[in-house]
Parts: C-alpha cells; structure tokens; sequence
C-alpha cells in the first residue's frame, strides 16, 4: 500500500494531498493544470521536501517529518518519468538503457534489460542515439531506463504531454502493459480525460492544490466532485469488459460485463480480450416497460440508485444494471415517469454510442489490451 499525505506551501498556492493507492496497478493523479500534480509527485520523489506529513511505499517510509525522516532522491527506489524523456543526447539508446541500470546495485536488480527491450519494442533503436528517435520512441525509451532502475514505484508525469495524437496512440499500449508485467505500482499525472479511461485503475481528483476524491476509476468518474471539476456537460459511464463473441453476419461483436452483455458494431478483437467501454448518459434512454418492435440493440434491466441535479431542466440518472449507468433526462421526464431511487426501469443504449476506438471524440479504448 502506498500511503501519502502531504503538505506544502508555495507562495500563495497551499498543496494539501492525502490517498493511498494499492501496490499494484496505476493510479492516475488527476485534474486540471495548476493543480498541484506535479508538485506531488515531486515531494514523493524527494525532489522538493514537504512542510509536514508522510510517505510511505510498501511499508518503507521515505518521508515523515514527526519522526524526521526525508530520504534522499537516490535512497528512495523511484523511476521518474518526465514529459520530454530527458534522454542523454551523447549517448545510444543502449547507453541511455544501460546508465539507469548501473544506479541500482546488482543485488537490487530485478529488471532485465531483455525484458525491457522487448516489452517496449525498441530492439531495433539500441543503437541510435536521441537525436534520431520520434517523440514517441524517446518516452518508450525513457520509460526503460527508468525501468532498469528495479524501482519499487514509477512516477510519469503527463509522459504524453509533449505527443501529437499519432504518437501517443504509440506509446499508451506500452504504458499499460507495464504494471502487470514489472508489479511495480505506478503514479500517473495527467489532465487528460482519455488517458485516465485507458490506462488507470484507481484516480485521484486534484483541485486547487487539493486532493478531492480517491478511488476506483469508474466509480471517481461519476462522482458529483468529477463532474464539478470537468464540468457536466458530458457525463458518462465506463465499465471494463470482456469480447466474448463475433457475428459477422450481422455486423455485431458481443462484450460480456458484470452481470450485462452488449452489443457493438463488429470490432477487429480477439475473443477473450478485455476492453473498456464508454458510454454517455446522453446516449441512454430509460423505460418503465421493457419495450418490443424496437431497434435499440442494448436493453438493460435495472434500478435508480440516485438522481443528480445538474439544472433547471436536465438530471442525471444513476441506474444498477449491473454497473453503474448516468442517463442523463429531462426534468420534465424525470417527472412524468416518477424516476426514484428503487423504481425498476428498463435502460436503451444505442449500439453505434457504446465505442471501442481511439482516443478522440468520447471513444474509449478497446482492442488495446488493457491488462
């Protein structure tokens, strides 16, 4: 368990964090530029020393100012991971490999460099050096020789920051392989809606210095404090699925969920891969009769867990069909059908609205193994 509570003032701006994350997995430290993120993680790291709190990785404790602890940067086993990859310009891409494992005593590797090449798929860049890589193969890059450390956390700050969409596309099937394939605990700083959906496990919300909320992704995303932070012009709901089959007659690949299958447009997946689905409340429609003759694909049985104001004229429906589904309605439909907590209802969603894609457009990632 890593377990961080901070405190910093920086002038005016007062940073005030306190979560804890799991041992395994990413955890994307979310929210709008300004927020403090990076000066989290950088007290974290040991680049800058908190005023007061603690923090604790595995049960090592690298910071406590009760019982002044404050490990230095190189006692503390962290990979840091900046925007622009930071790679030695001098050196190959094996000498830039190389020099972040000659850091780490040779008892404390766990990491091979093999291993690492080949995850990253950089076999064939050893022997280039920085000035001939794209944006793209740098962060891969720079994702190894923090890698090669053997660190015990990985701290990437908005790593796709600097990317244009072609290369961040390149690298985040890289970025989630990493936790399963090292069981290294990771650390991710993004104000990017998208790279949370496809790359984190748990969130923290930051806001004015401020960590606001923490937990399991889905489950932060819908939260009223998301949506106050992002605004709630387009709320949604994500939910992690599995392919389970494909009809090509007809055009349609199921996915198996938590206790509800759906039904996409044919996706180019392998049957048995996981995948996140995003879903808009805007696209869901709810009924109090299941309805027949009708050309929505997706029809779930469920019941109203809550009811969310966002105006005069508009609410957000929370339904358990399974997962946690927003369907965003009319007030006056609110009230014409009596929608309230407990009362069974049936939710449509449209095929063409539930997408496995890229990240552009409010398209969630699939056919991009997430773990």
């Amino acid at each position: 368990m890593l377990d961080i509570q901070l405190a910093r003032r920086q002038g005016r701006f007062q940073v005030n964090a306190a979560f804890q994350a799991r041992n395994t997995g990413i955890t994307a430290l979310f929210g709008p530029s300004g927020a403090g993120k990076t000066s989290v993680i950088n007290m974290v790291a040991g680049l800058s020393r908190p005023d007061g709190g603690h923090i604790v990785v595995e049960d090592r404790v690298l910071f406590d100012s009760d019982h002044g602890i404050n490990l230095p940067p190189e006692k503390r086993s962290i990979g840091y991971i900046f925007q622009d990859g930071r790679l030695f310009p001098h050196l190959t891409v094996r000498g830039n490999l190389t020099y972040g494992m000659k850091l780490t005593p040779r008892s404390q590797r766990f990491i091979g460099i093999d291993q690492v090449v080949g995850l990253l798929g950089i076999e064939h860049l050893l022997d280039r050096r920085p000035a001939r890589l794209s944006g793209g193969e740098k962060q891969r890059v720079g994702i190894g020789r923090a890698l090669l450390t053997s660190p015990r956390l990985l701290l990437m700050d908005e790593p796709l920051a600097s990317l244009d969409l072609a290369r961040k596309s390149e690298v985040i099937p890289f970025i989630g392989k990493l936790p399963a394939a090292f069981s290294i605990p990771i650390i991710y700083v993004t104000h990017s809606v998208d790279e949370v959906l496809q790359l984190a496990d748990d969130v923290v919300l930051m806001d004015y210095g401020k960590s606001v909320i923490a937990g399991n992704m889905p489950e932060v995303i819908q939260r009223p404090e998301f949506q106050d932070v992002f605004g709630r012009q387009e709320a949604f709901s994500v939910v992690s699925m599995v392919v389970k089959d494909h009809d090509a007659s007809a055009g349609l690949t199921l996915l198996q969920g938590p206790a509800a299958c759906l039904k996409l447009p044919l996706m180019n997946c392998v049957t048995g891969e996981p995948v996140r689905v995003r879903i808009r409340a805007r696209d869901v429609a709810i009924a109090l009769e299941s309805p027949s003759k009708i050309s929505v694909q997706n029809i779930l049985e469920g019941s109203i867990e809550g009811v969310d104001v966002i105006n005069d004229f508009l609410v957000d429906v929370r339904l358990n069909v399974g997962f946690t589904l927003l369907a965003r309605v009319t007030t006056k439909a609110k009230n014409d059908l009596d929608l309230k907590v407990g009362r069974k209802v049936f939710a449509l969603i449209k095929s063409v609205s539930i997408s496995a894609g890229t990240m552009d457009d409010f398209l969630v990632q699939s056919c991009v193994p997430y773990r």
